[in-house]
């Protein structure tokens, strides 16, 4: 190898050394200014969740020290506790009626607002109000809006001829259907509606440009334009709409505390009980897991079976 040679690959070995160490000290940093996360996670979320996972095969209330029995929680909850299978029950009946309402009034108010007509701004804004509103101050006012005797809405149907209204939170048979209303009315126009309405505007106009020569109308170009193109966002939003379904306890606990007689006792609310008011710790830990494996035996599910029906651009 000449002497110019040499030089050339000295040199150019000096200049991938540079860069070589030039990424490293990038990396280094990047670790440095992500470290107050990572140790965030691994305290605040990973310690506490390696916590329970440990207590649910404890007997532990608080004070004293947690007492290893094994499966004895888990074996309780499907055998012995007459709370567990209802709150499950119910919490499931939500979830049934919660999911279509809330995901399709989503997807409804996002097309109303993606026609670009006058006020869409204003319009939006008004919709997604409801989700600024803080969980608890929403369960109380409903409480208030829905109260038998004085509440405006009783009242209201009292005026119109409705000589016994229904008692709506404080009535076994409405209770249920209460709650769900309240979650659907306060999820319609939350972050669902924003993501289908991203959803739409990714449509290319292209599409519904080559359907109207092919004479589609209106439900036509919903139905093979619209939804197809749509099925990543509705697969995302079914996912966390079924998380947060499973997962329903605020407005159940502010505005019924479960009742009456455990008509909105749901599996959560059912998890906070035991922990947090009877301080049975360790069986509250086992309860926080079953739900835990069934959110995500849910999510596998929706996952596995999402190949038979969502299309994916260019896929």
């Amino acid at each position: 190898m000449s002497s110019p040679q040499r030089a050339d690959v000295g040199l150019l070995s000096r200049l991938v050394g540079a860069q070589s160490a030039f990424q490293r000290k990038r990396a280094i940093w990047g670790y440095i200014f992500a470290l107050p996360w990572i140790l965030g996670l691994i305290i605040f979320w990973g310690g506490p969740i390696l916590a329970s996972l440990y207590f649910s095969f404890t007997e532990y209330a608080v004070i004293g020290s947690p007492h290893f029995i094994g499966l004895n929680n888990y074996i309780k909850a499907f055998t012995v506790d007459e709370l567990f299978w209802s709150s499950l029950g119910r919490t499931f009946t939500f979830a049934g009626f919660y999911l279509p309402f809330a995901v399709g009034g989503a997807l409804i108010l996002a097309i109303l607002l993606n026609q670009k007509l006058n006020g869409t701004n204003i319009y939006r804004t008004i919709f997604f109000i409801p989700h600024l509103i803080p969980a608890v101050a929403l369960a109380v006012v409903w409480t208030f809006l829905l109260a038998p005797r004085v509440g405006p809405v009783n009242q209201f149907l009292r005026s119109i001829g409705v000589e016994n209204p229904p008692g709506w939170l404080a009535s076994r048979d409405t209770a249920l259907f209460s709650v769900t209303m309240i979650n659907v009315w306060a999820a319609m126009g939350g972050n669902t509606m924003l993501i289908f309405l991203a959803g739409l505007q990714g449509v290319p106009q292209e599409l519904y440009d080559a359907a109207a020569i092919d004479g589609g109308g209106a439900w036509a170009k919903f139905r093979h334009v619209t939804l197809p193109m749509l099925t990543p966002t509705i697969f995302f939003n079914v996912v966390l709409a079924v998380i947060g379904a499973l997962k329903v306890f605020t407005t159940a606990w502010v505005a019924t505390g479960g009742g009456p007689s455990y008509a909105t006792w749901f599996f959560a609310l059912h998890i906070y009980y035991e922990a947090f008011q009877y301080f049975r710790l360790g069986y509250g830990s086992a309860l926080a897991w079953v739900l835990a494996a069934l959110l995500i035996l849910f999510t596998w599910f929706q996952v596995s079976y999402s190949r038979r029906w969502v299309h994916y651009e260019g896929a």
